[in-house]
């Protein structure tokens, strides 16, 4: 058996490319879903909230099954996923049709995580953190090129379904591609750690400390992009130009993990990731103008390095949690960013309602109300710098592979 690192690591940047084109249009056209359908806040956001809850169904069933089928096996499972999500997406009829739709896009966004998370460390495990940034470089990359494939289609008038049907193209692509690649044993497979050790390192405390703030970095990144063009549609004419803006900060850091890595250790950049993240989240809230898109800026810095270090960190600092542990942090991130979702939703509509349906500053109060969740994150991540660095004094220097 032959392993094509590079070809199955391209393979699996195309796959990652389908789940954020999926984010980047449905943000793009959340707004015209609602006009269409006749469909309120609190209906697209339980639209909207099924691809996130049905990610973590996926992960964590996958992060279970992986070692057992093997990684392609998965992946082949996506593919279908995605190819019916998306077909369904195209030919929806109304609230019941997108919620199915998008519940099959979701599930299929969690077992690409759950396959290919693992495929990354077991492919480069002399730089993890570096690997995981540069394939989750994907993901804003490909929110980037919805959305802009939403403003371009929008301008010459072309539908939603359409802009749609464009993922399947690079959906047939990437299942060809990993029908034809042999693919290498999970990264714990292959080190001999049994079933067992792997629960055990699970109940670590410093895993179950990371699992929960993966909760607060998921909601701070994903809500915030998902909902932008709703959240501040009374603040700017371009409110899908934002997302844009942020999303591509977030490409170009991510690009640039490999040198940020070597000056800034993965816990110390959370920390900061967390602080610019909160001004961000706050300038979102309060500014108007061209100002909102420095806010923009300094958002999407902060996000920029929240999930592939979340990972990273996680994989390099407790190897034996394995693809398990892997996906219970993406799945612990997307049922929180799910469950949110839902409840902000409804506030949303709540806040319209009790302003007898003036919805200028709802946007804006949901953002403030979001704030608190990465002011939390500064201190929880401040901690585990002071943590991290009493650990390390007292262990012999030694080289760590980002």
């Amino acid at each position: 058996m032959q392993i094509n690192r590079t070809q199955l690591f391209r393979a699996s940047c195309l796959s990652l490319l389908v789940t954020s084109l999926s984010f980047g249009i449905r943000a793009g056209i959340l707004n015209k879903l609602g006009t269409d359908f006749q469909l309120d806040k609190a209906q697209l956001a339980s639209i909207t909230a099924t691809a996130f809850w049905g990610f973590p169904l996926a992960v964590v069933f996958g992060g279970i099954i992986v070692d057992m089928i093997g990684m392609k096996k998965l992946l082949v499972l996506a593919f279908v996923f995605h190819l019916a999500g998306i077909l369904l997406t195209v030919f929806a009829q109304g609230y019941w049709t997108l919620f199915l739709s998008t519940l099959l896009i979701g599930l299929a966004n969690g077992t690409v995580e759950a396959a290919c998370n693992p495929l990354v460390t077991a492919l480069y495990p002399e730089n993890k953190t570096t690997k995981l940034n540069h394939f989750h470089l994907w993901f804003p990359g490909g929110i980037v090129i919805g959305t802009l494939i939403v403003l371009l289609l929008n301008k010459i008038n072309i539908g939603w379904q359409v802009q749609v049907g464009v993922m399947l193209i690079p959906t047939i692509i990437y299942g060809f591609l990993f029908s034809k690649l042999d693919f290498p044993v999970t990264e714990r497979v292959s080190s001999g750690v049994s079933t067992g050790g792997m629960y055990r390192a699970l109940l670590n405390p410093l895993f179950i400390f990371m699992f929960i703030c993966m909760f607060g970095t998921a909601i701070t990144e994903l809500f915030t992009g998902q909902w932008i063009d709703v959240l501040l549609k009374n603040v700017t004419d371009n409110a899908i130009l934002i997302l844009t803006l942020d999303t591509g900060v977030m490409v170009i850091g991510r690009g640039f993990a490999k040198p940020v890595l070597k000056l800034i250790p993965p816990e110390v950049l959370l920390l900061i990731s967390t602080i610019l993240a909160a001004l961000g989240i706050y300038m979102l809230s309060t500014v108007t103008g061209p100002a909102i898109y420095a806010a923009a800026i300094i958002f999407g810095m902060g996000v920029c390095y929240f999930w592939p270090t979340m990972l990273g960190f996680v994989n390099t600092n407790l190897p034996k949690t394995g693809a398990l542990g892997l996906n219970l942090m993406g799945g612990a991130g997307m049922f929180a960013v799910s469950l949110y979702t839902i409840i902000m939703g409804s506030h949303y509509d709540e806040i319209v309602k009790q302003a007898n349906g003036d919805s200028s500053f709802a946007g804006q109060k949901i953002l403030l109300a979001t704030l608190v969740i990465p002011l939390v994150l500064i201190v929880a991540f401040g901690g585990l710098v002071l943590y991290m660095r009493s650990k390390n004094k007292s262990k012999p220097l030694q080289q760590v592979a980002v």
